[in-house]
Formats: structure tokens, sequence, C-alpha cells
């Protein structure tokens, strides 16, 4: 027998996923314009932002709604409760798109530096599958999937300690170059942070359709 709640959470999901899809290409512009030194194009990243922080407030007020009207129990609760979490960390990824955007401009308006972009590039195609790939293990509701995801943090932190210590040593043999080098440092910590956000919503994904608490060392399986 089909439940009423059903269709609301049916909704849940489509909305997540548009606002993921826009956290996204949010991202993936942000990365782009920075590849091809096209200061205009970073302003696209701020045109999406106002789209994800649309959709921010549309889930809220979605799930308040079910929480008030339909009155969810048990897997239900604990689905609506893990999309109210979800849609902060979308919402956030959002913002973390935008810092790059800021830090990206300044980094190309500085004088040109040997520093190499392939780790930022790298750090951002980890991050992105990261991001899409916790939120089809969430309308999808594949949690062995989910632990994937949360292993790859381990790749992008490791890529963000490069960043930092090549920065560091570049620093060291050029001076002048430090402001470009503490761009670079600040987007390699924002991919960081994304990376971050996505294991959460990974976390939630295993809470949301199995009950685990898996966050802070807890055991899945």
């Amino acid at each position: 027998m089909e439940r009423a709640i059903d269709n609301r959470i049916e909704d849940l999901k489509k909305m997540i996923l548009l606002m993921g899809g826009h956290v996204e290409k949010s991202l993936a512009q942000a990365i782009a314009a920075l590849l091809s030194r096209d200061l205009s194009a970073f302003e696209q990243v701020h045109a999406i932002e106002k789209l994800i922080n649309e959709d921010h407030i549309r889930v809220d007020n979605a799930c308040m709604n079910i929480l008030a009207k339909q009155g969810p129990v048990a897997k239900d609760l604990r689905l609506v409760l893990s999309v109210i979490k979800i849609n902060n960390d979308l919402e956030r990824m959002g913002d973390q798109a935008v810092n790059i955007s800021h830090s990206g401009k300044d980094y190309l308006s500085r004088k040109p530096i040997q520093a190499q972009l392939s780790d930022i590039q790298r750090m951002s195609e980890v991050a992105g599958k990261m991001v899409k790939g916790s939120l089809d293990c969430f309308v999808r509701e594949e949690c062995e999937q989910a632990k994937k995801i949360l292993s790859m943090d381990d790749e992008l932190d490791a890529l963000k300690n490069k960043v930092f210590k090549d920065a560091i040593a570049h620093m060291k043999a050029h001076s002048d170059d430090v402001e470009a080098c503490m761009d670079l440092i600040l987007i390699a910590r924002n991919l960081e942070r994304l990376g971050d956000h996505a294991t959460n919503i990974a976390e939630d994904v295993i809470f949301a359709f199995t009950g685990k608490d898996v966050r802070h060392g807890g055991k899945f399986g």
C-alpha cells in the first residue's frame, strides 16, 4: 500500500539530486576558470551559488513540512534528518566553490609562477567524484558504495598535503611568489573541505538506510 510520505520522500531525493548537480557544476566551473586562466568565467560560479542557496531553503521547507504533517518514524525519520544534514553540507560546498573562485581570481591576477596546478586539478577530480558518488549512493540507497566514498578522502588529504608542501618549498626559494602560493594553499584547503562534506553525506547515507552511526570511527558491516 502506497503511503503519502513515500511521495514526499521521493520529492526530497529529487531536490537533493538537483542541488547536488548545481554543486558539481559550481566546482567544475571554478576549476575550469582557474586552469583556462579565464577571469570572467568565475562569475558563473556566483550565479550558480544563488541557485544552491535557493535549493537550500526549498529543501529545508520540504523537510519541515514532512516533520510537521507526516509524523515520520523509524527509517523515514532517519532519512528526513539525514536530508537536513546533507542539505547543509551541500550549501557549504557551494560556499567552498565560491571561495575557490575568489582565490583563483587572486592567483590569476598575480605574475605567473612555476608552481604546477596538476595537483589542484587532481584534487578537484577526486572531490567531484566524491560529491557525485555520495549523492548517487543516497538516491540509490547504496550503503556499500558509500563506504568507498569514505576511503577516497585519504587520497584528497594526501594531495592537499602535497600542495601545501610544494607551495611552502616554492615560497622559501621565491619570496616574491608568497601571495600566489598562498592562493594555491587556500584553493587546496577548500577542495579538501569539499571532500569532508562529501564524506559527511556518505556517513549520513549509511545512517539513513541502516541506522548505524559511522562518524568518528564508528564501524559499519
